[in-house]
């Protein structure tokens, strides 16, 4: 039996709480995806992987199921810092080829300046499986997308942000 995701979505999320796990957990739920076993795996986006809406997705999978991700996540109960996860991604326009996640978490970045980092990470990560210069003219022979979350920490607990490529067997 091959393991080879037919769809994926994108999700975000951010929790507040004493307790960081518990803020994880907050994370998950704001994102939609706080039902499931969830696996990480590495970077790969598989050729005729369909990207869809969180909403179409989340309609085919089930509380407690096993879930592969790929996951960006970070965490501080520094009031005042910024914390920030993102998930970018790159895949050649050829729907045989297959394409690239890449997860970044930082301090002190905006949702934008990370979903920025990330997806260009997802592109150079392209280039190299393809052999390409990372420039602009073969970034053009890309299509691309991110998804970041970014917060700043309150006093009083963790503050957690997720963003994460969620698969669809």
């Amino acid at each position: 039996m091959q393991l080879i995701p037919r769809k994926v979505f994108f999700v975000k999320g951010v929790g507040r709480h004493r307790d960081e796990l518990h803020s994880f957990e907050l994370a998950l739920r704001d994102a939609g995806i706080e039902r499931f076993n969830l696996v990480p795996v590495s970077s790969i986006l598989p050729p005729g992987c369909e990207i869809v809406p969180p909403e179409e997705g989340l309609k085919e999978l089930r509380p407690g199921q096993i879930v592969f991700c790929v996951m960006a996540r970070n965490s501080s109960e520094e009031p005042g810092r910024r914390v920030a996860a993102a998930m970018g991604c790159a895949r050649p326009l050829d729907p045989e080829g297959y394409g690239y996640l890449a997860e970044h978490d930082a301090f002190g970045e905006s949702a934008e300046e990370a979903s920025e980092y990330a997806e260009d990470l997802a592109v150079a990560m392209l280039a190299s499986a393809l052999g390409v210069p990372n420039d602009e003219a073969h970034r053009e022979k890309m299509r691309t997308l991110s998804v970041a979350q970014s917060a700043v920490v309150e006093p009083g607990g963790f503050t957690t942000v997720i963003a994460a490529a969620v698969f669809v067997l």
